[in-house]
């Protein structure tokens, strides 16, 4: 089971606060830490804490950040080899504001940015060798849509978490195996007025669609609409739980579980990874997900 993720590298500049400000308000915060984060990032990490081999395809920055964050993924058993460290150019960066078991982000991509189609057409026999290739949108679109159409062109399996929210083109929600948005995510893709179950219908076991506090929904082959509520959890930080689920999902998808045994597995994960403060740092070992289902 071998799984690329093409995406962001970020560093999360997370601070913790009573609450999360409201516009034009300053509040004294509680204390602030350098985290290796990034949507990409977090999902490779996700994966190879839940057992599977993974490469990190992105770019990282000449600078402290950049060198701190190849770090991080090597020490997490994430393979490094194809991430380009560019020069002159920052490492992206994310402001996070943690407070009320809520947060707020603000990315600044830097060297993501350049994760142009360039670095894709460099990428794409490398990805030849993958069961499955994971999409986040924290890097240009264009890069995204560009190896969706080449890994569906070679039979590859693929995962588009469209997260931060963004369009997708039709063709693209066609071609892409698995869809992950949130509900404000799929919102936006399909319409306003598009109701959910309207959307899960069009496209049984392909759309998933997260709820936060509320869990997960699909649609089944059968027609029948699936929901598989949260895991209850003594919420420490939910930065990072989205990439959790997403990570988790991919994993025992990769691994033949059928999507709603793949989804009790992933809301699970997600669950164990809000007790924990930080996004990687929270992350469950498959061992703690197993003994967690075990216990139901």
């Amino acid at each position: 089971m071998k799984i690329a993720v093409v995406g962001s590298i970020n560093m999360d500049m997370t601070v913790t606060a009573e609450r999360i400000p409201l516009k034009g308000e300053t509040l004294r915060g509680d204390n602030v830490r350098l985290i290796p984060g990034g949507k990409g990032a977090n999902q490779a990490v996700a994966m190879a804490r839940l057992g599977a081999e993974v490469e990190m395809f992105g770019c990282v920055g000449d600078d402290d950040n950049g060198r701190k964050l190849l770090d991080n993924l090597k020490e997490s058993g994430v393979k490094t080899d194809h991430i380009h460290v560019l020069k002159g150019v920052p490492t992206g960066i994310a402001l996070i504001t943690v407070g009320e078991n809520d947060n707020t982000i603000v990315v600044v991509p830097g060297a993501n940015g350049k994760a142009d189609k360039t670095y894709a057409e460099s990428i794409c026999r490398e990805l030849e060798g993958y069961d499955m290739v994971v999409f986040q949108h924290e890097i240009p679109l264009e890069t995204v849509h560009y190896l969706i159409k080449w890994c569906y062109e070679k039979g590859i399996p693929t995962v588009l978490n469209p997260a931060p929210a963004a369009k997708v083109p039709t063709d693209i929600v066609e071609m892409v195996s698995y869809l992950t948005p949130n509900e404000h995510e799929a919102r936006l893709i399909f319409g306003e007025e598009t109701k959910t179950e309207e959307m899960l219908k069009k496209y049984p076991e392909k759309l998933v669609i997260t709820q936060g506090s509320e869990g997960v929904v699909t649609c089944m082959k059968s027609g029948q609409i699936l929901h598989v509520p949260a895991r209850k959890s003594s919420v420490v930080d939910t930065t990072g739980a989205g990439d959790t689920l997403n990570g988790a999902f991919s994993v025992r998808i990769c691994q033949g579980d059928d999507i709603e045994r793949a989804l009790l597995y992933a809301n699970t994960a997600a669950g164990l990874s809000t007790e924990k403060f930080g996004a990687q740092s929270g992350m469950p070992l498959a061992e703690e997900v197993e003994k967690e289902l075990e216990e139901k």
